[in-house]
């Protein structure tokens, strides 16, 4: 059988092996994954309707399972497949910041950091914990819930880092909103916490706020 004349969802998968995975679209990597469409559907179209339907692919992928499951053509087998995408990708990025190892760029930092917190549906505040040559000892998050709705007490981040043994600390949390801006709530925590932390000489380098996609350094902002 010539390739011209193959079901239409082997194409994107031919196409992947003669090129490579970047050269597809969304619609056709989805494909890929999907393998075979439903009933008279072709997975190109299968994948095209959950596409639009859901407004792109990172919502689909975040999508409620019963909001999935209600879509024709989405079983159980395709909504395991859908809901293990994100942590696979997750899991994928935090190699960036091995336990151990020194952070090599601001990059991987942000890459991490967008890893773990960008899809949160509530705030959570995490310290990443580096020792004298800024290797990573430990992620941990402390705190969850808005800054101004959920204490973030400082004597814990100062508890948590000498257990650890660190010697320099960079914050983070994330806004739901998408909103990477730093708030005045921000900025006085990141001040107490620096306060904090002077008085057992670990240095505070940096606050990250994550938002959709994006992130702000406090200390790029001066605000250190």
């Amino acid at each position: 059988m010539s390739e011209d004349v193959r079901p239409r969802h082997l194409a994107p998968r031919s196409k992947l092996l003669r090129q490579s995975a970047a050269s597809l679209s969304e619609i056709e990597l989805l494909a890929v994954l999907l393998q075979t469409g439903w009933r008279s559907e072709p997975a190109l179209d299968l994948s095209r309707r959950l596409l639009a339907r859901f407004g792109g692919l990172r919502k689909l992928l975040h999508a409620e399972r019963r909001t999935l499951t209600a879509e024709r053509g989405v079983g159980e087998a395709r909504l395991a497949l859908l809901q293990a995408l994100p942590e696979l990708a997750r899991r994928y990025f935090e190699e960036t910041l091995p336990i151990g190892e020194a952070i090599r760029s601001p990059a991987d930092t942000e890459t991490f950091l967008l890893a773990r917190l960008r899809d949160r549906p509530h705030e959570v505040f995490c310290c990443l914990y580096l020792d004298n040559r800024h290797r990573v000892l430990r992620f941990e998050e402390l705190f969850r819930g808005t800054i101004d709705g959920t204490s973030v007490y400082p004597r814990e981040v100062v508890k948590q880092a000498l257990a650890v043994n660190a010697a320099a600390i960079i914050l983070a949390h994330n806004h739901p909103s998408g909103v990477a801006e730093p708030s005045q709530a921000d900025e006085r925590i990141t001040r107490r916490i620096k306060s904090a932390l002077e008085l057992v000489d670990i240095r505070l380098l940096d606050h990250l706020i994550i938002g959709d996609g994006i992130s702000t350094s406090l200390a790029s902002r001066g605000m250190l």
